[in-house]
């Protein structure tokens, strides 16, 4: 059972005690805010060697690091030296985004290596495994991209990151957007040119039942992602941001009632003006889920700066209540 359905149950896990004297709250209160869908504990039941972290409601606000090989530089050692200084700088997550190498045996030795909680994006697996067997991403297949899915959560994964927003009917507005930046996810260009390829509907809405079979055997916290975030400032709030957030509310809601606990993703490029606005909307549109924000960028013109734009964002993103 996921630690969702364990708290509609009234069970106090062990990993909400963790939390709860982490965080210096009750664990019924914990357990209550767990039932309801409005707070987390990311922990893949495949693990032993995880540090338990709770993200919602009530709880201090946490700090993902990203880290991860690319197709240019692939060196297990220099991944290992970027988690030891995540977790130097107390980071309460991190996420391996490897595109390059053997994606599985480096989440593997990470997973191995450190107790932080882990996401990753299984649809990079999936185009890892298609560009080395066939040349090309566009060769994934429906099955090979639920393959990676399982993949990720029978090695332990805590979280995973899956694109079901980007739909088929929004992936062709997206070609008719008057968009500046246009897709800027690499995760949702893969599943909108995999959709225009192959004149098919994005396997991970299609199918998103057996995502959510599979999580909810592993008790795998689903991050809906944000395939389609703005890109600069001037596409912040535009169609397909929003008609992107309005299918992951619908998703959410039929997780939550699956059992299986679930985050949304939110905006990369945010006008200043725009943050509390976009915070409140995302609550009230998913039922208050924890609301994840890639920093927000409040400006377009520092390239390079991003740890200060972005710290910037995240500073009025967390006092509006992200989580």
């Amino acid at each position: 059972m996921t630690q969702l359905e364990k708290a509609r149950q009234g069970k106090i896990t062990p990993e909400m005690e963790e939390v709860a004297v982490k965080e210096n709250v009750r664990p019924e209160v914990l357990r209550e805010r767990i039932a309801k869908g409005t707070l987390v504990i990311p922990a893949n039941v495949n693990r032993t060697n995880r540090t338990n972290c709770g993200i919602g409601e009530g709880l201090s606000v946490k700090v993902n690091a990203n880290i991860g090989t690319s197709p240019d530089l692939v060196d297990l050692d220099r991944e290992m030296r970027k988690l030891r200084a995540a977790e130097a700088a107390r980071a309460d997550t991190y996420m391996d985004l490897s595109t390059g190498g053997d994606v599985r045996s480096i989440r593997r030795s990470l997973i191995a290596s450190s107790p932080l909680v882990i996401g990753t994006v299984p649809i990079y697996e999936a185009a890892v495994r298609a560009v080395t067997e066939h040349q090309k991403v566009m060769d994934m297949t429906s099955d090979s991209m639920m393959q990676a899915v399982i993949n990720n959560a029978e090695d332990g994964v805590d979280f995973i990151t899956v694109h079901c927003g980007v739909t088929r009917e929004l992936a062709a507005k997206a070609r008719k957007s008057g968009r500046i930046t246009g897709i800027v996810s690499r995760g949702g260009t893969f599943t909108a040119e995999w959709i225009r390829h192959h004149s098919q509907e994005n396997p991970y809405y299609e199918r998103f039942d057996e995502i959510l079979e599979i999580a909810r055997e592993h008790d795998v916290m689903l991050s809906l992602g944000d395939g389609f975030r703005p890109g600069c400032l001037a596409d912040s709030m535009d169609d397909l941001q929003l008609g992107e957030l309005m299918v992951l509310a619908g998703l959410a809601k039929r997780a939550v009632a699956a059992g299986v606990q679930v985050i949304i993703e939110g905006p990369g490029h945010v006008p200043l003006d725009q943050i509390v606005a976009q915070v409140k909307m995302q609550k009230q549109l998913c039922n208050s889920a924890p609301f994840y924000v890639l920093g927000p960028i409040v400006t377009d013109v520092a390239p390079g700066y991003d740890h200060l734009t972005g710290a910037i964002g995240g500073a009025i993103a967390a006092s509006a209540g992200v989580d």
